[in-house]
């Protein structure tokens, strides 16, 4: 099996998302991709997140027509702060004898992984998929990671990655690139403005019947 983990807030989700695990799936011939929203996200702990069941209703019915992609709340069942390193663990431990797994995350975020716990061992526990703009065609591990970390992996030409010690590789990948983003939306709604073709119909008409992002 080849599985892809989608982490996020998606408050809301939108288009921007949907596409781009789209092309992770293609690009990566995976059998699925799972959307993992965050409960309680360690960077955005003073930020005002939607509650976790309307988030998780919004994924559910912006993801519910494709058959590859899936939605987990293993987060939500954790108690504390949401780490990405404890998802993937618990991830591999329940299916490790057959699973090969991607981590997919946009171009910023992992910019800034080294911010997030234990990014070194997240980082040797499976493969990395990043989800790249237009014009960074020459992305280079040293020019994110400490030059001692970066040093770990080396660049596999034949599948165009930096593979590590563990035999796990960190690819970047263009993406379909649609400038959306769910702060900008919540924006929009709060001036009174339409969201359409920004975010499934069924997530925009879920997002006015329970009022969400109003005030």
């Amino acid at each position: 099996m080849k599985w892809g983990i989608l982490g996020g807030t998606f408050d809301p989700i939108h288009f921007g998302h949907l596409r781009g695990a789209e092309d992770m799936l293609e690009i990566f011939n995976l059998n699925r991709i799972i959307f993992v929203p965050s409960s309680r996200p360690p960077h955005k702990l003073e930020a005002r997140i939607t509650s976790f069941n309307h988030r998780e209703q919004m994924i559910r019915l912006a993801i519910e027509d494709n058959v590859n992609f899936s939605f987990s709340d293993v987060e939500n069942l954790r108690a504390g702060k949401s780490y990405s390193v404890e998802t993937v663990e618990y991830i591999l431990n329940k299916y490790m004898e057959d699973l090969e797994l991607y981590f997919i995350i946009g171009q910023d975020a992992f910019q800034a992984i080294t911010t997030w716990k234990d990014w070194e061992r997240l980082l040797l526990l499976c493969n990395f998929a990043v989800m790249t703009r237009p014009g960074y065609d020459n992305m280079k591990l040293d020019a994110i990671l400490p030059k001692e970390f970066a040093a770990k992996f080396t660049y596999d030409k034949k599948n165009d990655g930096f593979t590590g010690p563990t035999g796990h590789t960190i690819y970047f990948r263009h993406t379909s690139f649609l400038d959306i983003s769910s702060s900008h939306m919540k924006e929009m709604i709060k001036a009174g403005k339409s969201i359409r073709y920004l975010t499934p119909d069924k997530v925009r008409q879920y997002i006015a019947k329970n009022s969400l992002y109003k005030k």
